[in-house]
Parts: structure tokens; C-alpha cells; sequence
């Protein structure tokens, strides 16, 4: 029964991703094992989306190492436990409760030791900007602690490369690119576990920064990404983004690049907001002004037009059936249905 509900819900999500993104690629997935144990480790830029998009495209039934401080209340954290979610405590949430980690890490032990997969982001952290960020020591902690209790077991790194049009707009498109497996036994040295964790990381970090767009000067990033932005590259396809970077020269940044601002696609982002003027109000009068971070931008979207445009839809239809009939109410909603999918797919 709860693996029933589980894939209903799966297939809820997934099914509500595809009609809020333009366009969700998935790149690599034959390359993730279904017979050994595995650690996905993804960079990480946007908030709770990244789990989202990952839990229904990634091919397995992964455990996710989440924040703790998410599993505060009791509802939540039944709901987050359902989905195999496994808090995971940091430095921020008292000294003292770091020391619950050593029994999530004995846990995670067990779960590879099952053939099964887990989730978390090596960044420790979310950021909106391109670039990928050092990576923390707890994933190698986890995959040590692992090898020390099961020397035989072949785990598999599978690096993930997240890569959205603009994770703070909408519409979105996104495109999931996974990495080649990466054995852990021959990276790892018992006698010189801190060799070790830095050869894992850099590792990791490297591959990263081929399945995800990685500006690498700090400095010049606001720089560098407005040049991209007018150069209007692809950002769905990291590899070509990353080879216009290594080619791009400082003085360059100033350079001035055209952009086509004309077409179809202002009118129908007008007609758009027409068609769902309650909603779009709602959400820019009330709701999005209280969004603390950017990088909570899409998480908070997907969820309120996951709970607010059905009942959008519901009161349309109310209101037509009572104006002028059912088969008005049922075209009328429909006809808006299909252009509001047609407007997030083209534009």
C-alpha cells in the first residue's frame, strides 16, 4: 500500500512538472546502475525543485539527506519520512546535534549495503548563481564510514548536472545531466582517509563542472552572465556554454551583444496574464513579495500553482455553468487549459 501511494504520488509530481516546465531534458540516465548501490550527488540551485525534479527522473527509489531543521513539526515530519527523506544536522543547528549524524551516517551505511540509492547535494547549500560551489566532506564521511562496515561493497557515485533556463522565471526549462559512475573503492585509502576525501571531492567537482554551466572567476560573474545572457546561449547544454567560457577573454565582457526583443512571445505572456489575472495577482501582490531567497523563487511557483490553479480552474468553470451552461463551463475551461499549456511550452 505504500509503495502504491508512493508511485501515485510520483506520478502526480512528475505529471505537474511536466505541465509547469517548457521543457524537462534528461540526459545520461542509462548510465545510473539498478543493481548496485548508489550516491547521487547533484549541484544544487534552486530549493526544494531540485528534489522534485530528481526524485521522479533519476530512475531509482532514492533516500534523500535533507536539512533538519524541515523536520521540525511532527505532520512534516511523518510526510517527509514517507518520502525517505533522512535529516542530516549541521553546525547551525547547535554543536551538540551533530552528534545525531553519526547514527544518520550508520543508517546510510545500511541502505547502500541494501543495493539502494541515496540523494544529497555535496554543496551543503543552495545558490542561484551558475558555478559550482566546494563541495563539503559529509558525503565522503558517508562513504567511508560505508566501505569501513562493508569492504566489498561496490558503491557508485552518479554526479548530476542541473541546468535551468532561468530558475527564477517562468516559464522554465530544465535539463538533468547525468554522469559516468564513479567507483569509490580505488579512491579510497583507509591508512590516508584525508588524501582520500580530497581525491573523492576533486573528483566530484570536476564532473560537475562538465554537466552543469561553471563560471570560475568569482569576480567577473556578474559580468560574465550578463555577457551570456545578451549572447542568449543555451544554458540546457553546459558543454557548449562551458567551451564559449574557456574561449572568453575579460575585455571581452564589455562587448555588446544584440538581442531580438520582438515576436510573438510579449503578446502571448500579455494574453497570458489576462487569462489568469487572479492568480498572477495573488501571486505577485501577496506571494511573492514574502519569498526570502531566490533560489526558493521556483519552489514556491511550482507549489502555489500546484494548490492555487486548480481551484482557478474550478471557480472558472462554477461560474460559466451558472452563466450560461455545462458545455460552455467545459470548453471555456479547456480552451484555457490548452492555452496556458501552449504558452509554458513556446515561451
Amino acid at each position: 500500500m505504500k509503495d502504491l501511494g508512493y508511485a501515485i504520488l510520483k506520478f502526480y509530481i512528475r505529471t505537474a512538472l511536466y505541465l509547469y516546465y517548457g521543457k524537462i531534458e534528461v540526459a545520461g540516465l542509462e548510465k545510473v546502475p539498478r543493481d548496485k548501490p548508489v550516491l547521487f550527488l547533484p549541484n544544487h540551485q534552486s530549493a526544494l525543485i531540485d528534489v522534485l525534479l530528481l526524485a521522479v527522473n533519476c530512475g531509482r527509489k532514492p533516500y534523500f539527506l535533507t536539512r533538519s531543521d524541515v523536520f521540525k513539526k511532527p505532520l512534516l515530519k511523518r510526510f517527509f519520512t514517507y518520502l525517505q527523506m533522512i535529516p542530516i544536522y549541521r553546525i547551525r543547528d547547535g554543536r551538540e546535534s551533530l552528534k545525531n549524524n553519526d547514527a544518520v551516517f550508520g543508517q546510510c551505511a545500511d541502505i547502500l549495503e541494501r543495493k539502494e540509492a541515496i540523494l544529497m547535494f555535496p554543496e551543503a547549500n543552495h545558490n542561484i548563481k551558475r558555478r559550482v560551489r566546494p563541495l563539503s566532506k559529509g558525503f565522503t564521511r558517508i562513504l567511508f564510514g560505508t566501505l569501513d562496515k562493508f569492504p566489498n561493497l561496490d558503491i557508485q557515485i552518479i554526479p548530476i548536472g542541473l541546468n535551468y533556463k532561468n530558475n527564477s522565471g517562468f516559464p522554465d526549462e530544465v535539463a538533468i545531466n547525468f554522469g559516468e559512475p564513479i567507483p569509490v573503492s580505488p579512491l579510497y585509502d583507509k591508512a590516508n582517509v584525508f588524501k582520500s576525501t580530497n581525491v573523492v571531492k576533486e573528483t566530484v567537482t570536476k564532473r560537475l563542472k562538465t554537466l552543469t554551466t561553471h563560471i570560475e572567476d568569482a569576480e567577473t560573474y556578474d559580468q560574465t552572465i550578463s555577457y551570456l545572457n545578451r549572447l542568449g546561449v543555451n544554458y540546457l547544454k553546459p558543454s557548449e556554454v562551458n567551451t564559449i567560457l574557456r574561449k572568453l577573454e575579460k575585455p571581452s565582457l564589455q562587448s555588446s551583444v544584440k538581442s531580438n526583443i520582438y515576436g510573438i512571445k510579449p503578446l502571448l505572456k500579455w494574453l497570458f496574464v489576462v487569462a489568469n489575472f487572479p492568480v498572477v495577482l495573488l501571486w505577485r501582490g501577496v506571494v511573492k513579495p514574502k519569498i526570502w531567497e531566490p533560489e526558493f523563487t521556483a519552489t514556491l511557483r511550482f507549489g502555489y500553482a500546484l494548490l492555487f490553479a486548480p481551484v482557478f480552474y474550478a471557480i472558472l468553470f462554477t461560474g460559466i455553468f451558472w452563466w450560461v451552461g455545462g458545455l460552455w463551463a467545459f470548453f471555456s475551461v479547456l480552451l484555457l487549459l490548452i492555452f496556458n499549456l501552449f504558452y509554458v511550452k513556446i515561451a
